[in-house]
């Protein structure tokens, strides 16, 4: 036979399969191929060299039909399933909310319980000095008061008395 310029749809219909088929099978066979001034690719093809025949499938049988039935069912059963599950989720999404809210709450009076701890560690150490202060010698609370009183001076005041001893020895 002689070689012929066939669309990959001519070919098609010659070898009784689909364009897509044709191009495949052209691809396979590494046949030459140009394009036609139409913008369609051309196939030079030696009918006789191609030993094509197309499987013969045999037709759908009717038991498709029970298969998506079968599958809508399971569609429809996993649906309800998946809204039992949203309410669940629903269910333990308040009790979230909840247990933060109470969890806000036990820190807010955990760190008052901190604030007023610390305050009153705070004025017993006050108190306990003052206790101190109580139970030293009058001598003795005097030199504390003056010093507490006027720092700077006390400062010079033992400053002026390590002079004054130092210039006697």
């Amino acid at each position: 036979m002689p070689v012929e310029m066939l669309t990959y749809a001519e070919l098609g219909d010659r070898l009784k399969i689909s364009p897509e088929a044709a191009r495949a099978l052209v691809k396979r066979h590494r046949l030459p191929r140009s394009p036609s001034n139409d913008g369609k690719t051309l196939v030079h093809v030696d009918l006789a060299e191609i030993s094509h025949s197309p499987i013969s499938r045999p037709p759908q049988a009717q038991g498709g039909h029970h298969v998506v039935t079968a599958l809508k069912q399971k569609i429809e059963s996993l649906q309800a399933e998946l809204l039992e599950m949203k309410a669940v989720a629903n269910g333990h999404r308040g009790d979230f909310e909840r247990e933060c809210e109470r969890t806000n709450k036990l820190l807010a009076e955990l760190l008052k319980a901190a604030s007023e701890s610390a305050g009153a560690r705070e004025r017993a150490a006050l108190l306990e000095g003052k206790l101190s202060m109580l139970t030293q010698p009058w001598r003795r609370r005097l030199v504390d008061a003056f010093t507490l009183a006027l720092p700077q001076v006390a400062g010079n005041g033992r400053e002026s008395a390590g002079s004054i001893a130092q210039s006697r020895n």
